[in-house]
């Protein structure tokens, strides 16, 4: 079988070979091209140790020596090259693990048949001593071995399952699934760096997001590591609606797979809804102050998962101000007046979230909601013209009122800010000459 790796890993596996080292391609790039997808990283299994490995290339990184994988600079990249190895003990993430002979050896300690696939770059044969290929060709997804032995080795499996099964809509085969939810509740014991690592993986996966978010619900991931979200799927605002888990998961892959915080957004907006609910005077549902409500949950999601200062700000920024848009037939002062209060930076994403969350709530519609196109086009129109959006946009600074004897401290904010009120009403007042007549007309007796 031909999978057509680059030229670099043709050179490597030659020179470790032709040093007496069984070597191999293993991993996802093996999995991708036996699918006929492109394959992203390259990474090889050989019998040579790290130190051999580096003995044999002259440019090396030690990437990870005590686990046996040393980086091999060929071609302008690096390729991971991993000494075979074989479990002596596992007990959770620790596992005890020694240099093994065989290839064989190390995929039986892969977590799914699908990523136990070997394949050999000089001749072109394909290991498979667990069926992954037969696996992936009937859509199924199943462990290495024992499933619950499989997933107790290293929870974090639990997670990846889901992933792939996701990624490359397969069914989780039967033992595996009972396994994999009886596992779920120990997913509390992973470290949130790697619960975080796993979701913004699961979240960059194009349109099969959703597949592997609803795969999360089912399994009683939820309730394990995001109990916020759980209560959305049996919420529905309105009859004849989708419930709100359904519209988040659907607005996440309206969004590009890029787009992380943006997609966090989609997925945490309405986390806040269903401790807001309250009846109205019809019997229906209301949710005053859910946003205010889902920033401050968003952003205790974030912090449990140790996500860094700038994306908690983000995307509890855009949950919290997700239905604060202007009225379709706002004048441009209104907008003016908008964008000084949202910030421009987020204008655009606030936008990319409106959208997404309308196609959620409507996956058949064929064209966009005419009054958010309006306002996202006016949007745009009032920021081309470059309004003053704050004091430090307005032609006149403190230097020019301390020169026309104005005593400096409080009086200047009061002046700037009565100025900016001015200019936001009518943009072309922001010049010097008639902000100094306006300053020397109103404030020269102060």
């Amino acid at each position: 079988m031909e999978l057509s790796p680059p030229r670099a890993v043709l050179r490597i596996a030659r020179r470790l070979e032709a040093a007496g080292f069984s070597t191999w391609a293993v991993g996802g790039a093996v999995r991708d091209r036996v699918l006929g997808r492109s394959a992203g990283d390259w990474d090889l299994a050989s019998r040579a140790t790290p130190q051999e490995v580096m003995k044999l290339f002259r440019r090396t990184v030690p990437v990870g020596v005590d686990h046996g994988t040393v980086g091999v600079l060929e071609g302008g990249r690096m390729y991971e090259v991993t000494t075979f190895r074989r479990d002596v003990e596992t007990f959770g993430r620790h596992a005890v693990v020694a240099f093994a002979d065989r290839v064989e050896e190390d995929l039986a300690r892969r977590d799914f048949t699908i990523n136990a696939l070997a394949w050999h770059p000089l001749t072109g044969e394909l290991l498979d001593p667990f069926d992954g290929r037969r696996d992936l060709q009937a859509g199924v997804l199943r462990t290495v071995g024992d499933p619950g032995e499989r997933f107790a080795e290293d929870y974090l499996r639990v997670l990846r399952a889901l992933r792939f099964a996701g990624h490359f809509d397969l069914t989780v085969e039967a033992a595996t699934w009972d396994a994999l939810r009886a596992a779920a509740p120990h997913l509390s014991e992973l470290s949130a760096e790697r619960i975080r690592e796993e979701l913004v993986k699961t979240l960059t996966q194009g349109w099969a997001a959703s597949r592997s978010l609803e795969l999360y619900r089912r399994a009683g991931i939820l309730e394990v590591l995001y109990p916020e979200l759980a209560p959305l799927a049996a919420e529905r605002p309105h009859e004849g609606e989708p419930d709100l888990w359904t519209v988040s998961v659907r607005a996440v892959d309206s969004i590009p797979p890029g787009r992380v915080r943006l997609r966090l957004a989609a997925l945490l907006h309405a986390i806040g809804m269903p401790p807001a609910r309250t009846k109205d005077l019809r019997g229906g549902w209301r949710y005053t102050g859910h946003e205010v409500l889902g920033g401050r949950k968003a952003e205790d999601v974030m912090r449990r998962l140790k996500s860094s200062n700038a994306d908690i700000e983000r995307v509890s920024l855009l949950v919290r101000h997700q239905s604060d848009l202007f009225p379709p037939d706002a004048p441009d002062a209104g907008v003016r007046r908008w964008l000084r209060q949202i910030g421009t930076e987020l204008v655009p994403d606030l936008f990319r979230l409106r959208f997404a969350l309308w196609r959620g709530r409507n996956p058949e519609a064929r064209t966009q909601p005419e009054d958010l196109l309006e306002r996202c086009a006016k949007a745009r129109r009032v920021l081309r013209g470059r309004p003053a959006l704050a004091t430090r946009d307005l032609a006149i600074g403190g230097g020019d009122l301390k020169a026309l004897g104005l005593r400096p401290g409080p009086l200047y904010a009061e002046i700037l800010e009565n100025l900016l009120e001015r200019v936001t009403d009518d943009p072309d007042l922001n010049r010097r000459e008639p902000l100094l007549e306006l300053v020397r007309s109103e404030w020269s007796h102060e």
